[in-house]
């Protein structure tokens, strides 16, 4: 097999371990073309396990990539949310693997140490052994071991148990993109909880709260807003987004903002909306 066929093979493979390491398609996709360079550079069979090569080229680089991207993010205006990205429905129907794409397991990942992140991603998205992760990394087998506890147990602290039965979250967003489009105050209340938080990330570059709403009644208030700003010639529509269902606003075919509902107890607990147009490359 050509080298150029081998490394298509695994791409999908290499998006998705940089894309959960560094919670940005534009990195993930720099890093995956950085690993494309490297492959390219060296005799394919000259490489006894190309999919471990593969591997271990993509998590040193986004390991680089994550420590330089965490100091700007120290200067990101506005809170900083994961760049949204388009899923397949196997993706949401195998739960385990749709809460590792999350944007609230993302956000959850933005506070470990690049190095722990990943471990974490290896370790728990991907299913490889403390063994072979050490190879990726270049560590000793325990000092994985430790890394893996250390931040599976800091994640199991920080975060939120969402819903993730999909026939109720498509109704509850269907449900809220009605309320929204509709400026219907009282059905936006009657659906949001009474703590519900709204995250909106603009970058400085799209009109978005520079901090976080919390309460129902702020959080619906500042909905109705937002619904009644939509942009030049508006379209709203359903889309799988990191592994659960989201309402993408466009402008014609351009996006201009995603939106992804995230439920406890049939109730919309917080919501995520990402309008800083840098990050909508992917949907």
């Amino acid at each position: 097999m050509r080298g150029v066929d081998i490394f298509e093979e695994q791409r999908g493979l290499l998006q998705a371990v940089a894309y959960r390491v560094l919670g940005t398609v534009t990195d993930a996709e720099d890093i995956v073309q950085e690993a494309w360079l490297r492959w390219n550079g060296v005799a394919a069979d000259e490489v006894d396990d190309p999919t471990a090569y593969l591997v271990t080229v993509t998590t040193r680089l986004a390991i680089d990539r994550l420590r330089s991207a965490q100091v700007r993010r120290e200067s990101y205006v506005g809170p900083w949310l994961p760049e949204p990205t388009l899923t397949s429905g196997d993706v949401a129907d195998e739960v385990a693997l749709a809460d590792t794409v999350s944007s609230a397991m993302l956000l959850v990942l933005e506070s470990l140490s690049p190095l722990e992140r990943a471990v974490f991603v290896l370790r728990e998205a991907f299913g490889y052994s403390h063994a072979e992760i050490a190879r990726i990394i270049d560590r000793s087998e325990e000092s994985v071991r430790q890394t893996a506890k250390r931040a599976r147990d800091h994640v199991e602290s920080k975060r939120r148990r969402y819903d993730t039965d999909s026939a109720t979250r498509q109704r509850a967003t269907a449900s809220f993109m009605d309320a929204c489009a509709g400026g219907d105050l009282d059905a936006l209340i009657g659906i949001l909880a009474p703590d519900v938080t709204l995250v909106c990330d603009g970058g400085g570059i799209a009109p978005a709260p520079r901090k976080s709403i919390h309460g129902r009644d702020l959080v619906a208030r500042a909905l109705v807003t937002f619904a009644g700003r939509m942009p030049e010639d508006p379209h709203v529509e359903f889309a799988e987004v990191n592994g659960g269902p989201a309402i993408i606003v466009r402008s014609g075919t351009l996006p201009a903002a995603v939106i992804m509902p995230l439920l406890v107890d049939g109730e919309i607990q917080e919501i995520h909306l990402v309008s800083n147009p840098e990050k909508l490359g992917a949907v």
